[in-house]
């Protein structure tokens, strides 16, 4: 099995892969500076690396002998990014690029970096198509949209095959329910609990391509087990179902209060992931309202015990 190194490891997404990365048998190192991680999210059988990606000299060390990188690590908001784009732009830019330099000295054999389907912004036409061109209405669109050229460039420049995956509405069990930037099924959870109505921005009938968030670990595994993937890759990891918002919220239950739809959220999103299944041999399995099911049961969980889940 290989050694592989996951940045933002502790994070929602991270730790769920790098529990599926444990479970397939790989040595699993993870690189977080617990900024949004936590440590509970840490599997016990992953080496735990403490340190900022935009610290090139502090990271580089542990670079050496891994095979593979899973490029998480970043400031995953849409919201905040308009809010601070210099401080987004320092992380999920600069930060990125190091973590690059850092594999490509070290000679790793793949890395697969995390992308987000905020890339496409508005689009005129739905399911969202990996060749259609970039859109973004918000900071953190375009700095993916960056880091994405940086991919393509460095694979041909030095060699490394780099990957992006376009991430859609990513949900599910550690989604972030205690921060004001939370995502909204996060949000919805905690303003039930506390009695308060589930505030929606806009008429609700926005909808997104909702992807269970095992089913995403497991799609983004696969891009390191097909080893025709040469590196520039761009390929969609999300559903090809949308759910609006206001279902979501029927899912959930409760009083609903509507404000005003917030800057850089796009309308609609629906992945097409022909490319996934026919690259990656890939496509969800769990689906919208088993996974709300399931983030409900471990939200209950977290409210009445604290143990790692």
């Amino acid at each position: 099995m290989a050694k592989v190194l996951v940045t933002g490891g502790a994070g929602f997404i991270g730790s769920h892969l790098v529990d599926k990365l444990i479970e397939k048998g790989h040595k699993t190192f993870v690189l977080d500076n617990l900024s949004t991680g936590k440590k509970e999210n840490l599997n016990p059988q992953a080496e735990f690396k403490e340190a900022d990606i935009c610290d090139f000299e502090a990271i580089k060390p542990f670079f050496n002998g891994v095979d593979f990188v899973f490029h998480l690590a970043a400031i995953p908001r849409v919201l905040i990014s308009v809010e601070d784009p210099v401080k987004t732009s320092k992380v999920n830019i600069l930060g990125t690029v190091n973590v690059f330099k850092a594999a490509i000295e070290a000679k790793v054999k793949k890395i697969i970096f995390a992308s987000s389907s905020s890339v496409y912004g508005e689009q005129e036409k739905l399911p969202l198509k990996e060749d259609m061109a970039p859109n973004p209405i918000s900071p953190y669109g375009l700095q993916k949209i960056v880091v994405e050229q940086f991919a393509k460039l460095f694979t041909q420049l030095y060699g490394l095959p780099i990957i992006s995956l376009r991430y859609f509405n990513v949900y599910g069990p550690r989604i972030d329910f205690e921060s004001g930037y939370s995502l909204v099924l996060g949000r919805f959870l905690q303003q039930k609990n506390q009695g308060q109505p589930l505030t929606i921005y806009g008429t609700g009938e926005q909808t997104r391509g909702f992807c269970y968030v095992s089913d995403v670990a497991e799609g983004t595994i696969k891009a390191i087990e097909n080893e025709d993937l040469n590196g520039g890759e761009i390929i969609n990891i999300g559903s090809e179902k949308s759910h609006s918002v206001n279902y979501l919220a029927k899912l959930i239950g409760g009083e609903i209060r509507s404000f005003p739809p917030r800057p850089g959220d796009p309308l609609h999103t629906m992945a097409d992931i022909s490319k996934a299944r026919i690259l990656l041999g890939w496509q969800p399995q769990v689906s919208f309202e088993e996974g709300v099911k399931r983030t409900q049961e471990w939200f209950q969980n977290q409210i009445t015990q604290t143990p790692r889940v």
